[in-house]
């Protein structure tokens, strides 16, 4: 797409979001959120439906068309409304009563919510992937009279007259709209949202192409959104990968449905919403890909529940921190030759105790491949610096034998700061990260960059006491040489301070005419 449109993008993006958050007023945007989310999913599906009625209208009215009926609209009418037309072609079938030109025309009614709430029960009975998986909260919403209606107006605006974009760009606007309200709830936004940035890093580390690929913890379903962009734009086939993920909390299962279905993306969310530990709803399956942002140190974690777990290859986690228990159930659930990534808190890389000797059975058994620290304010919920753990359970595959080695990246100086309180990871740091993974793996044009990266072995990290922290291992940056004279530097000095006290100067006798001025007056 063209700068220009992708400018025109974000502008609309950042006009509908402004919009819709001056409607909000006073609302929790916690509750907000699925009110406006589920309304710019009712209207991605009505639209996708009415693209399709249109391409049924051109078929049976056009002569040379096998499926002609006729060239009167009163005589094919009732024949576009037959709902095979749209489920071959995998598009929701829309009831009319659900339609949104229907409930827009209604949008002023004071029981507009009541209808809404009905119409998501209506579409949710006609379209067995979505059962269970809509939000229908509408009839109570805690929205001052006649907001909703506005809302309903605006989200209207959504859309273009290209066929192909008016799907992506609500996509857009969907993924847009759950990073505002991630920022909007503060803490509790990182349970439902990764940050792009962070999720486009672990994707293009991994570089998932084919196979499975899965996600324990899938959050709003960002991860999936990243891995099938990847493959397009990497010249893959959406078709080669096939996408599974599990989540425990029930309305976040519902965005991340709503967010893949608007993309029209085919990922198994599972039966239900559940919880990954006790509840694997892919317990037969393992997996090519695993990537996952799992919560932070959970510090209600019980492993003596799973004492005796077959999980635990490498030793039983610790009370009061889930982040092994993470790791182990994750690499429990790859494939031979299968890869993973998952984000952790950097104290993982250091942790002693219980967590310590995991860690060392880890490295022992060759399964860290590559390790990748990271600065801190990246995410919403939690200013602390994070790290990227990179498994690998055959170093043999996917690039040279890499057996006995662990690539180190210390990312602690990259990204920029967008806001007060957050950084973001720009292009170009993705981009530095996955080429020194991509040139190590394959053994082709890497070499060792101080202060950046590192090629290390296992006995070198035994002798660092097991800790995986990159700093230890890369090493400081090279200094340049500084070749300029030192009379030069201070004659450049002084000529700039003489200058700063002319201008100060020509600045004190500017007031002083004005000041003269203001007293004469």
């Amino acid at each position: 797409m063209p700068k220009n449109s992708d400018t025109k993008t974000v502008d609309i993006k950042e006009t509908l979001w402004k919009s819709a958050d001056k409607l909000r007023n006073q609302m929790d945007a916690a509750e907000y959120k699925h009110i406006v989310l589920g309304l710019i999913f009712l209207k991605y599906i009505s639209d996708t439906f009415d693209i399709q009625k249109n391409k049924i209208k051109k078929m049976v009215s056009d002569k040379k068309s096998d499926l002609f009926i006729s060239q009167d609209p009163k005589v094919y009418e009732k024949e576009i409304e037959d709902r095979d037309y749209y489920t071959q072609d995998n598009v929701f079938w829309v009831p009319q009563n659900a339609r949104w030109e229907r409930i827009r025309a209604q949008a002023k009614q004071p029981d507009i919510g009541s209808i809404i709430d009905k119409s998501m029960i209506e579409i949710e009975n006609e379209n067995k992937f979505l059962q269970g998986k809509l939000d229908k909260r509408f009839g109570r919403t805690q929205l001052e009279a006649g907001k909703l209606g506005e809302l309903i107006d605006l989200i209207s605006k959504i859309g273009f007259t290209d066929e192909q974009k008016a799907s992506d760009l609500l996509g857009e606007v969907y993924e847009y709209f759950l990073g505002q309200f991630a920022t909007a709830e503060g803490k509790k936004g990182g349970q439902f949202y990764t940050p792009g940035h962070i999720v486009k890093t672990l994707v293009a580390v991994l570089s998932p192409h084919k196979g499975r690929i899965y996600d324990p913890c899938c959050g709003s379903g960002g991860m999936f959104v990243q891995c099938e962009e990847f493959v397009k734009s990497h010249g893959g086939k959406v078709d080669d990968v096939s996408i599974y993920g599990q989540e425990s909390n029930p309305t976040t299962w519902r965005l991340a449905a709503m967010n893949l279905a608007i993309r029209g993306f085919s990922v198994d969310l599972g039966q239900t919403h559940a919880d990954t530990f006790s509840n694997d709803q892919f317990q037969d399956l393992k997996f090519d890909y695993i990537m996952a942002n799992p919560p932070f140190n959970i510090s209600d974690w019980n492993g003596e529940k799973y004492e005796n777990d077959l999980r635990w290859k490498y030793g039983r986690p610790p009370v009061g921190n889930a982040n092994y228990a993470w790791v182990q159930h994750i690499l429990w659930k790859l494939k031979p030759g299968g890869q993973a990534g998952i984000v952790l808190a950097n104290g993982s890389l250091s942790a002693k105790s219980d967590e310590g000797k995991i860690r060392k059975e880890l490295i022992e058994n060759d399964i860290v491949e590559i390790m990748i620290s990271l600065p801190g304010q990246l995410f919403l919920n939690t200013q602390i610096p994070c790290c990227l753990w990179i498994l690998a359970n055959d170093k043999t595959k996917n690039g040279r034998d890499r057996r006995g080695e662990t690539l180190f990246i210390d990312g602690r100086n990259l990204g920029e700061m967008r806001k007060r309180a957050q950084r973001v990871l720009t292009d170009n740091d993705i981009k530095k990260i996955s080429d020194v993974t991509s040139s190590w793996r394959k053994g082709k044009n890497f070499t060792d960059i101080p202060g950046f990266c590192k090629s290390s072995n296992i006995n070198e990290i035994k002798k660092n006491g097991y800790f995986l922290t990159p700093g230890r291992y890369v090493g400081f940056e090279e200094e340049n040489e500084d070749q300029e004279p030192f009379n030069k530097k201070m004659k450049i000095f002084f000529e700039k301070l003489e200058n700063f006290k002319k201008q100060n100067k020509d600045l004190d006798a500017e007031i002083m005419q004005l000041l003269k001025k203001l007293q004469n007056d």
